[in-house]
């Protein structure tokens, strides 16, 4: 898993949607975080508390407070399961930055996510895992489909086009035999998905990773895309992702678009 994450925050207006507005990183035991140009795009965005200064780069040996939060304390009855949800092996537990990778640092009490930009894998192909989208605005029979899926089982991608919120979202479906639509792709990798669809359809494959049934719906389905991984591919490049200081510290250049 990626040690640099991605933090988007939603817009109070409704159709201006989700903007990447900040990167956070762990190398070497520092924590780095600094915002991007998107933070600057997205008309009513807030500083994170103790974050103020756009055009500064953060540092800290622990996880900033806002990032943290959003971790389930490992005091928690559940913790143990809610690793396991996220694919996980809870005797040899991950670094934070993997488990927030993962859950999104998802909380239903604002408007933050973090998500890892892909990079290719050592054989070059774009590997990516994460939690379905979408159930809560599911009918109850697809839930119900979704219980059924077994590790191993293959979903298909269904652009759906005319999505009134967003024409670039993809949907997932069951296998042809009965084609059953049960969520979506997270928004954030749909573009991807788009441009490998146009590029290498027959080279993605997405597979059921774990089915939680006792999990909240944001963990409900965990699945694993494998894909091809085009030459001059380039992920996270649009001006959004890009740091607001133009010129970083010679330790946080390498590896930003």
């Amino acid at each position: 898993m990626s040690n640099t994450l991605l933090v988007a925050c939603r817009s109070g207006t409704p159709e201006r949607g989700w903007q990447p507005v900040g990167r956070l990183e762990h190398d070497s035991g520092v924590y780095r975080f600094f915002y991007t140009r998107g933070a600057r795009m997205l008309e009513d965005f807030r500083p994170f508390s103790q974050m103020e200064n756009l055009e500064q780069v953060y540092e800290s040996s622990e996880l900033f407070p806002v990032f943290a939060n959003r971790l389930l304390s490992k005091s928690r009855p559940e913790y143990e399961a809610y690793l396991k949800w996220g694919g996980f092996d809870p005797d040899n537990p991950p670094e934070p930055l993997s488990i927030l990778g993962v859950t999104e640092g998802r909380r239903e009490t604002d408007s933050i996510e973090m998500f890892p930009c892909p990079v290719p894998d050592n054989s070059g192909r774009y590997v990516n895992k994460f939690f379905l989208h979408g159930l809560r605005r599911m009918p109850v029979s697809a839930l119900g489909r979704i219980d059924q899926l077994e590790k191993g089982e293959e979903l298909y991608l269904m652009p759906d086009v005319y999505n009134p919120a967003d024409p670039q979202a993809v949907a997932l479906r069951t296998a042809k035999g009965d084609r059953f639509m049960i969520g979506y792709v997270p928004r954030y990798f749909a573009r991807d998905i788009w441009h490998l669809l146009g590029t290498c359809s027959l080279d993605i494959r997405i597979l059921v990773e774990r089915v939680n049934k006792d999990a909240p719906l944001q963990q409900r389905l965990l699945c694993r895309m494998n894909g091809c991984w085009p030459e001059g591919f380039h992920p996270c490049d649009d001006d959004a992702f890009h740091p607001i200081l133009e010129h970083m510290p010679t330790n946080c250049e390498d590896g930003y678009p």
